[in-house]
């Protein structure tokens, strides 16, 4: 799933800490980050940040459930 346009990184991240399973950012070499992780936040948003917005991420969420959560984001933003 892409995401563009995160401008709340506080909220984007609160989304995912809730979030029950595995949600994964998959970076343009095709590494894949464990975004639960606080240590993966912090160097993916080190990594990822230009002009304090991200423009655009892919994320591969496993449960149903959080895929939901994360378009509900997406669309509520």
């Amino acid at each position: 799933m892409k995401v563009e346009n995160i401008k709340d990184i506080d909220k984007f991240f609160k989304v995912i800490d809730e979030c029950k399973g595995k949600v994964e950012l998959v970076t343009g070499e095709g590494d894949r980050l464990n975004l639960k992780s606080k240590l993966s936040q912090y160097v993916s948003l080190a990594n990822i940040f230009s002009d304090g917005e991200i423009k655009e991420l892919e994320l591969v969420a496993y449960e149903p459930e959080d895929i939901n959560r994360l378009l509900n984001y997406m669309i509520n933003k």
